[in-house]
């Protein structure tokens, strides 16, 4: 039961890349997010999923970015700082090779001035959500599960005939449950025609900038502002489509869509309650 199903919610805006992002407290949520990791990478054996994984070049523009150990655990390697966001990286062969190889990209390098001032790079999962979301429907009703678009305004107006009730209500449980440490994370995206990209390029600090390319297109982000509205704002579109156009040393490709979604951040960490 739920007031909007698949492409209407707030999954549907999301880029979904894998990558621990905006939420607390780390020491529970990054052993959720690596159970999530080895989930979605099974399913990325099947390409009927929309689920494929993809190499992430994380960066910062200022100083050193760290690299937390679970990455480390993942395989991220160190981007050297005289590579530019897009630029081919030089990486080991596999064990028994004495040779060294690069990962190829569409762009090549311009001139001696980057854009970043530090990154490194690994692989995770990337969760198309316009084959995803699609994908779970099928799967849950072929199971024998029903799907009831309803609007629900307290907790007893869910029906008791159930075994087991999951809320996963996102920011609807402020007022489902009487939550008031939830606030609304406002993201917009705008979706490009597809690119040539091959690695998904993401900086965290201002101006918040993310290009994940998808089987049919590229996702441009983004924003992350405290905010209610699910209204996309034409400034916001420009400006994320200017910055990701400048990073990736294009023209600024067409827009087809555009989306927002609204993160639910908890100011105490996320609840996971019986």
């Amino acid at each position: 039961m739920a007031d909007e199903t698949s492409q209407q919610t707030t999954s549907a805006a999301a880029a979904a890349v894998w990558f621990p992002y905006d939420t607390e407290p780390a020491e529970k949520i990054i052993p959720w997010a690596l159970t999530t990791y080895e989930w979605l990478r099974d399913l990325s054996r099947d390409s009927l999923t929309g689920v494929s994984m993809i190499e992430i070049r994380q960066f910062t523009r200022t100083g050193t970015i760290p690299i937390p150990d679970w990455a480390k655990n993942l395989g991220a390697c160190r981007i050297p700082s005289q590579v530019g966001a897009i630029d081919p990286i030089a990486r080991e062969r596999p064990s028994g090779s004495d040779r060294f190889g690069e990962t190829p990209l569409p762009f090549p390098s311009r001139g001696s001035a980057w854009t970043f001032a530090s990154g490194y790079a690994l692989t995770v999962p990337l969760t198309d959500t316009t084959i995803y979301l699609d994908y779970l429907t099928d799967r849950f009703r072929k199971a024998g599960g029903m799907i009831q678009s309803t609007h629900i305004n307290k907790v007893e107006d869910i029906p008791s005939d159930f075994d087991l009730i999951i809320n996963c209500a996102g920011m609807g449980a402020r007022e489902l449950v009487h939550d008031p440490d939830l606030e609304p994370h406002r993201g917009q995206v705008a979706i490009v025609s597809k690119l040539d990209l091959t690695p998904a390029i993401v900086c965290d600090d201002a101006p918040l900038m993310y290009a994940i390319p998808r089987a049919n297109d590229c996702v441009f982000g983004g924003t992350n502002s405290l905010s209610n509205s699910r209204e996309p704002s034409p400034a916001d579109t420009d400006a994320i489509v200017s910055e990701c156009s400048r990073i990736l040393r294009i023209e600024a490709p067409r827009v087809t869509a555009v989306k927002v979604g609204l993160r639910p951040f908890r100011k105490s960490g996320v609840r996971l309650a019986p």
